[in-house]
């Protein structure tokens, strides 16, 4: 049925209702169990005086946060307050040559942070990859990118590259396998994107121009070839009506947001919590259903942060990069879950897309996503709980289809065209539900520990049947009833604004 079916108002205050009572429940059990738990052995390491004049202590689990704004915070800081700087000058003084600006100031960057042995480890693999562009041939520009970002995820070739690299300091790990495992994925959309031009072959300044802009370099998002090369080469630089507005908007947001999350941290240990596993054994079925889909949104946050800061950056510059990820309380469909844009959509226009065609075919579905969560977990670097992962998220987007070709078939699709719209989307979301969970299960196995999604997955499924697992279901039914009806709006508007765009 449509997305534009409409239920009753009184039916939506429900559900409102019912998922606001059992976030409150679900975060009081958390909180109290921060509290109580604020003084253990097991939590020594992961969480550190914060607001003394509050009593409360920080969770600092998290590393990529922590390094963020302490030993990071004053390189991003000088290094983007600099790109922002010779940015601004160029794009007022000499706007056709500001992506040979952007790359001198990306090179000197990387060479004044990682050294000239980093730098040349890099060119040396861009100049692999645009020599096998050269060839045209698609599969060679495949296979040779691939060796290249296997060559710095696999050992012992990572370890004998990294080896290269003199000196040591807090970030140089960090660093390292962020500009080279970002590199290669640039450098496989360049020679990509030059095998099925026509007509010749990009230069190599183009390569380096692409690659080297800084704001992308370590920690992306990536942005394909074709839409960055159209948008840097661009002479007329002209602001949309409101952008710098909404540009401030943006930047206040992820300011705000990063306020948030320090004060969640201060009175919710959603990262330490699960590493005592004795200690979550005694917490209700609704606090570790909530502290699973807890780690899930701070790692949605995590991301739309990192981009955001990134991203108005990039805006700055007059580009329109990757979009922020899709918030996890919005999904209940695997071919929306990614924390990463950009290389979702590299992977969408270059694998998945690319062999799934209309995604309509079972056998070619298959093969598309094995195909992409294999090179995906490369990316990601190949081990065990990757491995789990990858096959778990590869069945959930297959199990998709195959649930949904089954309820096309013609008994059922009968039967649904019998039914009132409305009542098909309760059906649709009581189904939608069910795959929300299987989203929350499958991701924690990455984000957090593959003894705590055993745990959870127990607590909901087994020892928590009937009364906690048929209660999580139906708020996460009401939860996706909320979902749809955002959706509906937005579809609505949408519609509006095609409308008067033909008019």
């Amino acid at each position: 049925m449509g997305v534009k079916t409409m239920l009753p108002s009184y039916e939506l205050g429900f559900y409102a209702l019912a998922v606001t009572c059992a976030v409150v429940y679900s975060g009081s059990g958390i909180f109290e169990a921060s509290r109580d738990s604020v003084n253990r052995k097991a939590f020594r390491d992961g969480i550190k005086p914060g607001w003394h004049y509050f009593g409360r202590k920080m969770d600092v689990a998290d590393f990529e946060w922590v390094m963020w704004f302490t030993s990071f915070r004053n390189v991003i800081i000088f290094a983007l307050s600099g790109h922002v700087l010779f940015a601004k000058i160029c794009s007022m003084t000499v706007p056709q040559h500001r992506a040979v600006v952007y790359m001198l100031y990306g090179v000197f960057a990387v060479l004044g942070s990682m050294g000239l042995v980093y730098l040349m480890i890099i060119l040396s693999h861009c100049l692999v990859l645009y020599s096998v562009a050269l060839a045209k041939q698609k599969w060679l520009c495949y296979v040779a990118g691939l060796c290249c970002l296997a060559s710095f995820k696999v050992e012992p070739f990572s370890s004998w590259q990294s080896g290269f690299v003199t000196g040591a300091f807090d970030l140089q790990d960090v660093l390292f396998y962020g500009g080279s495992s970002f590199t290669i994925m640039r450098c496989m959309s360049f020679a990509l994107e030059s095998s099925e031009r026509k007509e010749g072959i990009y230069s190599i300044f183009d390569l380096l121009k692409y690659n080297f802009y800084l704001p992308f370099f370590f920690f992306g998002p990536v942005m394909t070839f074709d839409q960055f090369h159209a948008q840097v080469s661009t002479r007329e630089l002209r602001r949309k009506d409101d952008e710098m507005r909404n540009i401030r908007v943006h930047a206040l947001f992820h300011v705000g947001a990063i306020i948030a999350v320090d004060i969640f941290f201060h009175f919710f240990y959603i990262l330490t919590l699960p590493s005592d596993l004795k200690f979550m054994n005694r917490l209700s079925d609704w606090s570790l259903a909530g502290l699973a889909y807890s780690n899930l949104v701070y790692d949605w946050v995590k991301a739309a942060v990192m981009f955001g800061v990134i991203n108005t950056i990039a805006r700055l510059d007059h580009l329109d990069p990757p979009q922020p990820p899709k918030c996890i309380t919005m999904l209940y469909v695997f071919a929306e879950t990614h924390f990463d844009r950009g290389i979702n959509d590299w992977l969408c226009k270059y694998v998945y897309d690319h062999i799934g065609e209309n995604h309509d075919n079972i056998m070619k579905e298959l093969v598309a996503t094995i195909a992409t969560f294999a090179v995906t977990t490369l990316w990601l670097g190949p081990c065990e709980i990757v491995y789990i992962w990858s096959v778990f998220n590869c069945f959930g987007l297959n199990f998709e289809l195959w649930v949904q070709k089954f309820f096309q078939l013609e008994p059922f699709a009968k039967l649904e065209a019998k039914m009132s719209a409305a009542m098909s989307r309760r059906i649709r979301a009581v189904f939608g539900a069910a795959n929300f969970w299987a989203i929350v299960l499958y991701n924690i196995l990455a984000l957090n520990s593959l003894e705590f999604a055993q745990l959870v997955t127990k607590r909901l499924l087994l020892t928590g049947f009937p009364v906690s697992t048929l209660s999580i279901w139906f708020v996460t039914y009401c939860g996706v009833q909320l979902i749809k009806e955002r959706e509906r709006i937005l579809a609505i508007e949408e519609e509006k604004c095609d409308k008067a765009k033909v008019e």
